[in-house]
C-alpha cells in the first residue's frame, strides 16, 4: 500500500486517462499502418512502432498497479508534532552544520529538485516519528548523519 497526496494521484490519474484515451490510439493507428507495409522482419517503422506500443502498455500497467494499490492521505489525520508524511521539515546536518529543508513524501513523489526526498530514502527514514529538537541518525553510501530537526510544518 502506498499512500499519495491528493495532487500527485490526481496527476497519475490524468497521466492513465491521457495514455489510455489519446497514447494509446495513436500508438495502434501507426502500428496498423506500418504493419500495412509488407514484410515486417525489414520493417524499422513497423518495430519502432511495436516498441512504443510496449513502452505505452508497460507505463499504463504500471500507473494502474499505483492507483489500484494507493490511497489518499488526508493531511488532518496526520500528526503535527513529529515527522510524518507530508511534513516539511528543516534539519541541520550536524557535522556540516548545513541546513536543510524538504518535504516527505511517498517515493512515487519524490523530486530533489522540489525539495521533496521519499520516507523511505536513509534521509526520509531516520527523520520520521522525530520531533522538534530531537536527533535523527541516516545511514548513507558517504558514512552516518546526524540530523536535528529544527521544525515541521504541514501544509
Amino acid at each position: 500500500m502506498e499512500y499519495l497526496s491528493k495532487q500527485r494521484y490526481d496527476e497519475l490519474a490524468a497521466e492513465l486517462k491521457h495514455l489510455i484515451e489519446e497514447v494509446y490510439p495513436k500508438v495502434s493507428e501507426d502500428l496498423a499502418e506500418m504493419s500495412a507495409q509488407g514484410d515486417r522482419s525489414d520493417n524499422a517503422g513497423y518495430r519502432e512502432a511495436r516498441r512504443i506500443q510496449g513502452k505505452t502498455i508497460s507505463r499504463i500497467k504500471f500507473l494502474q498497479k499505483i492507483l489500484e494499490h494507493s490511497r489518499v492521505i488526508d493531511p488532518g489525520a496526520l500528526p503535527k508534532d513529529s515527522v510524518s508524511l507530508l511534513s516539511r521539515v528543516e534539519f541541520t546536518n550536524l557535522t556540516t552544520n548545513t541546513r536543510m529543508t524538504y518535504e516527505i513524501v511517498s517515493p512515487h513523489e519524490m523530486d530533489l529538485e522540489a525539495g521533496k526526498i521519499s520516507l523511505k530514502s536513509p534521509i526520509g527514514a531516520a527523520l520520521m516519528g522525530k520531533k522538534v529538537g530531537e536527533t535523527a541518525e541516516a545511514q548513507v553510501p558517504s558514512g552516518t548523519l546526524r540530523l536535528r530537526i529544527e521544525s515541521i510544518t504541514t501544509d
